[in-house]
């Protein structure tokens, strides 16, 4: 900028408009982002360039001019400034992006799901919220950004949120942390407690300070703005199926387009309306429906696995007796055993005493050996029996459940058939109001075409009345002729 030299033939700039177009204009990347209502405007920062003033107010000098602009590119260029221009403008996308999400599910009026693009936005949007300022973390495959690690320290701060990240670590198609932070904000807007875990998630500064930079969103005063406005999101219903969708992979990019035209829709007509809810309320129970199903299939097979434990443990069990068996009819025959070797030490003679002692004192060794085994052979028949038990009594609960989930199964599916057979009479119904249309779309015609005619016999009569009045005419004269004649 200093090698600039002022043009002689145009007027320069003033340093009002300049400093009013600066303060007027947020940063993204490369862009200039202009905000006005629910429109964008998005220019390059290459492309901008100074217009004259027509009419110069102030009298500065082009040196003045040029240390000005100088002055205003460092302070674009010192990075706490971009960092708060950054902050801003993702704030400013929130808010575009949570109001006009509120508009169209209130206008829609049925429950979201994952393929309704103003939702996709929101989550991009607030992906790109939480990874402002994140530290980069060394790992063996080189520096890694995750917004993952702040989400899990929710679950220390609010309790509530420990099932919605078990169910995130539980699902089997999410490999990467990325994929995981995508689904547990997703899960947190299902349970309508995302503004309460981002909330006391800012509160707690000295623990996200491990994860972002100090002058990061989330640990500045936009994070705490953004989590108020989340409060608004608790008003819609969303139902999102992760089982087969690819969260690990999407790529999370603002599309500015949804901002910058009209955010009101035409509204279609009454009829097609509830054709629509009730389309989307077939395929909502459909889908839970299949839910259910796959729910009944795992407890089938959690049932068939403990079916085949109960038969393990049953054969377990019976070797167990055997066991006892075999070792009481040992310990029978070492008690006869030893009578018998007490017996021949009586009648014997001494010098026999001294080898049969030694005998009895191994018989009695062995003896005491084979009850010890027989005590634990009992306990472990023990814990047998116990497990045993406890596996029936849970085979009873799956059980019942399964018959819980079977009649809510059965239900559903009287649903479904209700929602089918009104689906086919409204279908007939508006067969019937097509048909009634054309009926009386040819009655119209015919009536045109009857309404014509009439027209042109109408045209025929007065054509004849005209000539009618003609003749008359003519033989008024002819007889006012002939009468002063005859006098």
């Amino acid at each position: 900028m200093s090698a600039l030299t002022p043009p002689t033939d145009m007027p320069t700039p003033t340093t009002d408009k300049i400093t009013q177009a600066a303060m007027e204009t947020i940063y993204l990347c490369k862009f200039r982002v202009s905000m006005d209502g629910e429109w964008l405007c998005l220019r390059e920062l290459d492309d901008i360039s100074l217009t004259p003033d027509p009419e110069p107010t102030h009298e500065d000098s082009w040196e003045d001019l040029t240390d000005l602009v100088e002055q205003m590119r460092d302070d674009t260029e010192d990075p706490n400034y971009l960092m708060a221009n950054e902050r801003m403008n993702l704030m400013n996308m929130a808010k575009l992006s949570i109001k006009g999400l509120i508009e169209s599910a209130l206008n829609l009026g049925r429950t979201l799901d994952s393929d309704y693009a103003p939702l996709q936005q929101f989550f991009v949007v607030m992906e790109h919220c939480l990874k402002h300022g994140l530290k980069a973390k060394k790992t063996f495959l080189g520096q890694n950004k995750s917004f993952w690690g702040p989400l899990e320290l929710v679950e220390k701060l609010v309790p509530e949120a420990a099932e919605i990240t078990a169910s995130v670590k539980d699902l089997p198609g999410l490999k990467t942390p990325v994929g995981r932070g995508r689904a547990w904000l997703r899960l947190a807007l299902m349970q309508k407690k995302l503004s309460e875990y981002m909330k006391a998630l800012i509160n707690k500064k000295e623990l996200l300070s491990e994860f972002y930079e100090p002058n990061a969103l989330m640990m500045e005063e936009e994070g705490a703005i953004i989590a108020g406005l989340l409060v608004g999101l608790n008003v819609i219903d969303a139902n999102f199926c992760m089982k087969g969708e690819d969260l690990d992979s999407q790529v999370g990019v603002i599309d500015f387009s949804m901002y910058l035209k009209d955010g009101n829709s035409s509204k279609g007509t009454e009829g097609d309306g509830q054709i629509t809810a009730i389309l989307d309320q077939k395929n909502y129970v459909e889908e839970l429906n299949r839910h259910l199903n796959a729910t009944v299939n795992n407890l089938q097979a959690k049932v068939d696995a403990l079916e085949k434990s109960n038969t393990k443990l049953t054969e377990e069990l019976a070797v167990a007796n055997n066991r006892i068996i075999t070792l009481q009819e040992e310990m029978e025959r070492v008690k006869e055993e030893s009578s018998y070797i007490l017996e021949s030490n009586r009648k014997g003679p001494k010098q026999d005493r001294t080898a049969e002692g030694q005998a009895l004192s191994e018989a009695r060794k062995h003896l005491k050996e084979e009850t010890q085994l027989r005590l634990d052979v009992e306990k472990e028949l023990e814990m047998q029996i116990s497990m045993r038990q406890e596996m029936e009594l849970a085979m009873k609960m799956l059980e019942k459940d399964v018959c819980e989930k079977q009649d809510a199964l059965v239900s559903l599916r009287q649903q479904l058939d209700d929602l089918r057979a009104l689906k086919h009479e409204l279908a007939f119904k508006l067969q019937s109001s097509d048909l009634g249309v054309k009926q009386k779309s040819e009655l119209n015609s015919r009536l045109e075409e009857k309404t014509n005619q009439m027209a042109a016999t109408i045209k025929q009569l007065e054509q004849s009345e005209k000539d009618l009045v003609k003749q008359a005419k003519t033989l008024n004269s002819a007889a006012n002729k002939l009468i002063p004649k005859h006098h």
